[in-house]
């Protein structure tokens, strides 16, 4: 999968500005995710049909969690809230 910057620099904004991305959607590698309640400025949440995505912004890096069935929704934010925690108490 590919992420193009116009995608990247789409959900830094949401980051800085949270909602920004609701009227469009969250596109990432072309696929288009229709964004869900998150923690602003922290977590970005997505959803299209039995898939979604978790964005978490760190210091220095965003983990993206890409997930289908049978994942859940809560297993993969689970996952990826904590590994962006952890580089946070890592000041990264």
């Amino acid at each position: 999968m590919q992420f193009k910057p116009e995608e990247i620099a789409a959900i830094m904004k949401d980051f800085d500005e949270p909602g920004s991305l609701a009227p469009t959607g969250l596109h990432l590698g072309g696929i288009k995710y229709m964004v869900i309640m998150g923690e602003q400025g922290a977590v970005i949440r997505g959803k299209k049909g039995a898939g979604g995505i978790t964005v978490k912004k760190t210091g220095a890096a965003m983990i993206f969690g890409i997930y289908d069935e049978p994942m859940t929704p809560g297993q993969c934010n689970i996952i990826v809230e904590r590994l962006g925690d952890y580089l946070i108490d890592q000041n990264l």
